[in-house]
């Protein structure tokens, strides 16, 4: 696993944009996305999975996250900056075509950019996110996304994943505290944070808490797509699941029993699903 950087241009000028990039650099080329308030350090199992099967995976951290650059101004997180940013990655990928798989956010990023013409994205997974977005869960995720909780050290940050995270489903010991030690950073005061720009939730908190339609770009998706449903999930319920079979690319769909919002794609199961799909 190899740790580097790209420029992103938006208004108020360039930032770093930090990735991991796992495996053989001349194999064919995963992106893998993560979710609003999360960061490419999820993806680890995943991507070491991936590499080993000769794949190069690249794991960004989208701008106001992990360890990339905070933006100067609330107003200027939002997915017009990600997209761009994400055009960057895929320049920098170079490659005629890639995979893409994303989690919630990265998952609406990456249909957004499988629904433009020309796009290099040749099988999409989306984990636990569809077209439609229920206000009810634009909602309950506005009500988490701009806090900026403090935590006295590592065990206690962990606690608060637990507590946060409490629908993704039985996680071994080891991974909690790998999703403790690459989501925090350490406060000018000397405690321990989240390690993301409290900033990214202002606009959503700012509501008015409405449904996100998308259904227009679905339709529009030519690649084959993979939906990975947490079956207790409040933002891609049962209905919206099955509607994504029937319509634009139709999805293959891998349930997920007993897991909420979303699930971590750290266990073996879902680990196979996803090479399954991209080998196929």
């Amino acid at each position: 696993m190899r740790e580097d950087s790209y420029l992103g241009l938006g208004a108020a000028g360039f930032h770093q944009i930090a990735f991991t990039d796992w495996g053989d650099p001349e194999g064919p080329a995963v992106a893998c996305v993560h979710g609003l308030t999360r960061n490419g350090r999820d993806f680890d199992r995943l991507a070491a999975a991936l590499a080993d099967g000769g794949r190069r995976v690249i794991c960004p951290d989208v701008v106001g996250r992990g360890s990339s650059d905070w933006l100067p101004r609330a107003d200027l997180y939002g997915y017009p900056q990600y997209l761009a940013d994400m055009a960057g990655l895929i320049a920098r990928i170079d490659r005629p075509s890639l995979d893409w798989v994303g989690t919630s956010m990265g998952g609406i990023l990456g249909m957004m950019l499988a629904a433009q013409p020309k796009s290099p994205i040749r099988r999409l997974v989306m984990n636990d996110v569809g077209p439609f977005v229920p206000a009810a869960a634009v909602e309950r995720i506005a009500g988490y996304v701009g806090e900026d909780p403090s935590f006295a050290d590592l065990a206690a940050l962990e606690a608060g994943l637990r507590a946060r995270y409490a629908t993704v489903g039985a996680l071994a010991d080891e991974d909690w505290r790998h999703l403790a030690t690459f989501g925090q950073r350490t406060k000018s005061d000397g405690s321990l944070g989240l390690a993301y720009d409290p900033a990214i939730g202002t606009a959503l908190a700012a509501g008015p808490f409405e449904d996100v339609d998308l259904w227009a770009l679905w339709d529009r998706v030519p690649c084959p797509v993979l939906l990975i449903q947490g079956m207790e999930s409040d933002l891609l319920t049962h209905d919206i699941a099955e509607e994504m079979t029937r319509r634009g690319p139709r999805a293959q769909i891998v349930e997920r029993p007993g897991v909420g919002h979303a699930p971590m794609l750290m266990s073996g199961e879902e680990i196979a699903a996803i090479r399954d799909f991209l080998d196929d």
